[in-house]
């Protein structure tokens, strides 16, 4: 069978944790989209981790972890997070690497820093890994994939003479920079081709064997419903499909394999990056549940930015979990909000005098106001409990209304950042 692990909302919603506790019942675990641009958290007996690159389930010495076509393949940041592992006492992991992918290159993260350089004020808040550049090459068709580091030599240099002419035209004169050398981008695939040599699989043929043996396959998904480029919160969004139907095609298996699409939904809210966030708060409030909030603070695990903070968000969560198209959402980090007397929840939106319920396109999301509703707190620390009736009642009462706003099952509650801290509901 085949399950997808996505996100809501902004991302860091905990997709991680589930990913890893998920993995011990799987054969197979694919990342399919995104790059090294975003994080995910893992706290395990090995230690605690942060992957950019690797899926979440790698820690486990029966999983095959695959980075699928989808991924923008960051080279030498996969092979440091796999040198890291080993060094930290983790199994060499068994890897592989779509033929089909496409990889990051240097340029590609220069690029996005002089963008971001150029707009200043104005900037996506990216997290200047290269990953709008990749992409834009991507469906530009100037990218490389690995396939082609097996090819002809001299195809290959005459297409890193092309694209280091396009790319020039734009690094020498809007950006004022160095010009890139074609002969260090040629030796920069090369030193990728020795790296990744071993790894290298047709991906999607795998995969489809595998579901015909009925092995158990997990995709994993980067960021949230709300960084979607169709979407999301256009354009403060990432450059790849976050949706669990991307799935099929960032992995290459047919779309009605996906049998179950379990979306990660945290208790509270919280982002990295710019764009419109309704339900935030500021000051000494968002300090509080900052200070408090997931493991060891909200920081973004790629940047180690403080992240955005606001209350539960109810209108993002029920449109993030509808076009996911969950069939079971994992509540994470429910734990951290033991410290508050009431719990103020966005249950609606506020625009141009009218109160909504659904989620609106950027210029309308822009000018909306949360409209709250307040739940009374419970006042203790709920880690280590695993049955959810033996939860405090306010507890199961803040669940149980979330549940039925956002229309979708909570069928796991998480209470901690470790494997262990998960409640299964039915």
């Amino acid at each position: 069978m085949v399950r997808a692990i996505v996100g809501a909302n902004w991302g860091d919603e905990g997709k991680g944790k589930i990913t890893d506790m998920l993995s011990k019942e799987s054969d197979i675990i694919v990342r399919f989209q995104g790059g090294a641009n975003a994080g995910h958290t893992i706290v395990n007996d090995y230690g605690k981790f942060a992957l950019h690159t690797l899926p979440s389930g790698v820690f486990y010495g029966h999983t095959t972890s695959i980075l699928g076509n989808g991924v923008a393949l960051n080279i030498p940041v996969l092979f440091q997070e796999i040198k890291d592992l080993i060094g930290r006492g983790v199994p060499q992991p068994k890897i592989l690497v779509s033929d089909r992918a496409q990889m990051v290159m240097s340029y590609h993260i220069l690029l996005d820093a002089y963008e971001e350089e150029r707009l200043a004020g104005k900037s996506f808040g990216s997290t200047k890994s290269g990953i709008a550049p990749f992409y834009s090459d991507k469906y530009a068709k100037i990218g490389f994939q690995v396939s082609e580091l097996f090819g002809s030599g001299d195809a290959l240099m005459d297409k890193v003479k092309n694209v280091c002419q396009l790319k020039n035209a734009l690094i020498e004169h809007l950006y004022h920079k160095p010009a890139l050398e074609p002969e260090k981008i040629f030796q920069e695939l090369q030193s990728y081709k020795e790296m990744v040599e071993p790894y290298v699989c047709d991906v999607s043929a795998f995969l489809y064997q595998a579901v015909q043996d009925g092995k158990e396959i997990l995709l994993e998904g980067q960021l949230g419903s709300l960084k979607d480029p169709d979407h999301g919160i256009y354009p403060m969004v990432t450059s790849s499909s976050t949706l669990a139907g991307y799935g099929a095609i960032g992995a290459g298996i047919p779309p009605y394999e996906i049998k179950k699409i379990i979306t990660v939904v945290k208790a509270y809210s919280s982002a990295v990056g710019a764009g419109a966030f309704v339900s935030e708060i500021f000051g000494d409030e968002a300090d509080e549940l900052r200070r408090r909030g997931g493991d060891g603070g909200e920081y973004g695990a790629t940047t180690g930015r403080p992240r955005r903070m606001g209350w539960f968000d109810v209108v993002a969560s029920k449109y993030g979990c509808r076009i996911q198209g969950t069939t079971d959402v994992a509540f994470t980090v429910l734990d951290v909000l033991g410290y508050l007397d009431e719990i103020p929840v966005c249950t609606g939106y506020e625009v141009d005098g009218k109160v909504t319920t659904e989620f609106p396109v950027t210029s309308k999301l822009e000018k909306a106001k949360p409209v709250l509703e307040v739940l009374p707190g419970w006042k203790c620390d709920i880690r280590g409990i695993r049955k959810y009736e033996d939860l405090p009642e306010n507890c199961r009462r803040y669940v149980e209304f979330v549940e039925e706003k956002i229309g979708f099952p909570i069928t796991m509650v998480s209470n901690g950042p470790g494997r262990e801290d998960i409640i299964y509901r039915k």
